[in-house]
């Protein structure tokens, strides 16, 4: 346990950044896995309305500071390339 009053302020801090990254990790699985789901049912259209909108919200994780901006970059690249392969077919 904590001996000092710095000390129990951070684990205090720690507790809600714990708490709030772990929405936003849960909330990414959730954007990325429905836009992959519109893939593999072969939906073009869901694809890209998913993609826009996993777009913005990765985003708004980059200005939260949960994410940094090259791995929001990479992660909608990589879908907006998955998206194409439906579109594309």
């Amino acid at each position: 346990m904590a001996n000092h009053k710095s000390a129990e302020k951070r684990i205090r801090q720690t507790e809600k950044r714990t708490a709030a990254n772990r929405v936003y990790r849960t909330k990414l699985k959730n954007i990325v896995k429905e836009v992959r789901g519109a893939v593999a049912k072969k939906d073009g259209v869901a694809a890209e309305e998913a993609l826009k909108i996993a777009n913005k919200e990765l985003h708004k994780f980059v200005s939260k500071g949960f994410l940094k901006k090259n791995s929001v970059a990479r992660k909608v690249g990589r879908l907006a390339k998955l998206v194409n392969t439906v579109k594309a077919a």
